[in-house]
């Protein structure tokens, strides 16, 4: 199992568990290793548990809707903006302003949610825009008005 990993990093099953060892304790070799122990573990629980990101859509009129294997956002632009899935990854939308993201690999779930955000992010006048589920975004005072009339 030693396929593309660094010399420095061995990787064995033994007793139905993989561990991962390094040849020395240089810092940039530590640092592969935690790395190497990372990766493996977000493997193993993309294949049992599988990994979901949540996106919420707050604004009037913006909404996901579904179209096959692809997202269309409308989400205030002149035109609705498509979103394909890449392979592995699926969309779900149970509600026009829920957006379930679901995939066995970490790296592509969480990139293509950032892709998905990225189309509008949430701005901090109105909090208007698409966030993850748990975001909390920090809202900006608006203009203060004058006071006095003059």
């Amino acid at each position: 199992m030693s396929q593309g990993l660094p010399p420095s990093i061995n990787v064995a099953q033994e007793d139905g568990s993989l561990l991962v060892r390094r040849t020395s304790d240089e810092p940039n070799v530590r640092a592969l290793h935690g790395l190497m122990r990372s990766l493996l573990a977000n493997m193993i629980a993309g294949v049992t548990d599988g990994f979901t990101k949540v996106l919420l859509i707050s604004g009037v009129g913006y909404r996901a809707v579904k179209d096959g294997n692809s997202l269309r956002l409308s989400v205030g632009y002149s035109h609705p903006v498509d979103i394909s899935a890449p392979e592995g990854v699926t969309f779900t939308v149970p509600t026009p302003t829920r957006i379930e993201i679901s995939g066995i690999s970490k790296e592509s779930v969480g990139e293509i949610a950032a892709k998905i955000r990225a189309v509008r992010p949430p701005e901090p006048y109105l909090g208007k825009g698409i966030r993850y589920e748990k975001e909390v975004i920090r809202r900006k005072a608006g203009k203060a008005g004058k006071v006095g009339g003059k």
